[in-house]
């Protein structure tokens, strides 16, 4: 009997049903579940569910008489209404929940994960022979393993690593970077069929989103996908490196790719996506210093992720090394934009609001910077990333918001908490002019939030943080602070007066 093929919503592209060991049988039929539940769960960003939606009716259209489409209250209904006790064969899914909802379902053949480069034997391999995990020392195995940006057994240029050279603020004055504009897609009579499913289960009440749902900014198939990519490495690419941890208020996206949604949705493989990069270099159309970044962030970070998901296990989840228990604010919560002063939060919460989408600096130095000074719940904040992101899944937010936003794991990802005062913000953007707080004032009431919970943050952690050897000079220097005791008598009164206000 030819067994069914199963696809999950961030299974569209074509390796998850190319055949061959490992694969699915040769044109065998194939199921895909809309499942409602999904969605009740969460309040997910409006914006995210569309584009998931659409991505999964698009490619269900492709496959034309191929694929049985089902809309089921769950998983476990749609395969019953589809195939019964029938056996079904699926890749291996995302994350943990779908994962162990497969194995319990009669009939259901696990097969090998694909949308990555390294296999999970080879990871646990390279684990092997490692006193300490650290990115740095994975993407080094990636890159000889796959022989990406290599030259006769050794790195391009003659060095591993060029972040000294993609670390520039925004030209002085710009507005904006002035790159070509990103790959944008044009919806169709799907999209629109999607919208007013969405707004039906609206107004029935039986799902609530969060966030704006406008013409859709990211591809939905594997043709905008490959457009978006070409549009990117032709255009964008040559100027991504130098500015890309720069921030612009008016140019959210700089030259960043946009890609991520696509690669999460199945839609671009990521080997396709670091030789393009690479071809661009060689050829001479992209210097090596914005391949190589890009080539880091998917074939370094982006593999890393995945692999410490699975590696660290599911009691990660609950990581909570500093004791961080506070709750989330509605402004927060709602994407309240509007409510906050602070520029930097206020042009970071209005871009998710509006597009379910902001590179990874806003992400890591805004926004999540801010929930860790605040001593926010490093769950909910994981949570609230999964959802209000079109790119976040389990997989993807729990390492980098738990580890490496909020330092919830003590270490065992990063090796110090990523934030700042209001000092590297300014540097980095423009987004501290026409504020009314100042980022050299740690007092006041023009005092910046940054600069102020920075060092709220270090004394509250003084004891922890004093052992880190790349945070004990940064904690020395509260001994150098004559307003210490103003700013935490300030910021006591803040949280206690005013906690749940924005900044």
């Amino acid at each position: 009997m030819t067994r069914t093929h199963w696809l999950f919503g961030d299974q569209l592209g074509p390796a998850f049903l190319a055949a061959g060991e490992g694969g699915p049988a040769r044109d065998a039929p194939v199921v895909m579940i809309e499942s409602r539940a999904v969605f009740r769960r969460r309040r997910f960003h409006r914006a995210k569910a569309h584009l998931i939606l659409s991505a999964m009716r698009h490619r269900a259209a492709e496959l034309g008489d191929r694929v049985t489409y089902i809309r089921a209250e769950t998983y476990g209904e749609g395969l019953r209404r589809t195939v019964g006790q029938g056996p079904v064969t699926v890749h291996h899914p995302t994350s943990r929940a779908a994962l162990r909802l497969v194995r319990s379902l009669p009939g259901v053949t696990v097969l090998p994960p694909r949308g990555f480069l390294v296999a999970p034997e080879e990871f646990a391999t390279w684990v092997d022979g490692q006193r300490a995990l650290r990115m740095e020392n994975f993407y080094r195995q990636v890159r000889r393993d796959h022989d990406l940006l290599m030259e006769a057994g050794e790195p391009a240029g003659g060095t591993w690593n060029l972040d000294h050279e993609n670390r520039r603020p925004p030209p002085h004055g710009a507005r904006t970077l002035g790159a070509p504009a990103p790959y944008r897609p044009r919806e169709d009579d799907i999209d629109d069929e999607v919208r007013r499913d969405l707004d039906r289960w609206e107004r029935d009440g039986d799902v609530s989103f969060v966030g704006r749902d406008g013409p859709r900014s990211f591809p939905a198939d594997r043709r905008e996908a490959l457009a978006a990519l070409r549009r990117f490495v032709s255009h964008r690419l040559p100027d991504f490196g130098a500015y890309e941890d720069a921030m612009l208020a008016d140019d959210g996206t700089m030259s960043h790719s946009l890609l991520s949604s696509s690669l999460n949705l199945g839609l671009l493989d990521p080997a396709e996506c670091v030789e393009a990069a690479e071809a661009a270099w060689r050829a001479g159309e992209a210097p090596l210093n914005s391949v190589e970044g890009f080539v880091r962030q998917i074939a370094g970070w982006r593999e890393y992720v995945w692999h410490l998901y699975w590696h660290f296990g599911e009691e990660y989840r609950t990581s909570n090394t500093l004791g961080h228990h506070g709750s989330l604010p509605d402004w927060w919560n709602e994407l309240d934009a509007d409510a906050v002063s602070a520029r930097c939060v206020a042009t970071a919460l209005r871009q998710v609001r509006d597009t379910g989408w902001t590179h990874h600096i806003p992400r890591l130095m805004v926004l999540g910077s801010h929930a860790l000074q605040r001593g926010w719940d490093p769950a909910a904040v994981t949570d609230w990333f999964h959802r209000c992101f079109v790119d976040g899944y389990d997989w993807v937010m729990l390492p980098n918001v738990v580890g490496m936003s909020q330092y919830a794991d003590g270490g065992r990802m990063t090796t110090k908490p990523y934030t700042s005062g209001g000092a590297y913000i300014d540097r980095m953007s423009d987004l501290c002019g026409g504020c009314p707080h100042r980022p050299d004032r740690r007092v006041g009431e023009d005092a910046c939030p940054f600069t102020a919970g920075y060092w709220a943050f270090l004394d509250r952690h003084r004891d922890t943080l004093g052992h880190n050897p790349r945070m004990a000079r940064a904690v020395r220097g509260l001994d150098r602070l004559k307003d210490l005791p103003a700013l935490l008598e300030q910021e006591r009164d803040r949280e206690r007066l005013h906690g749940d206000e924005p900044p």
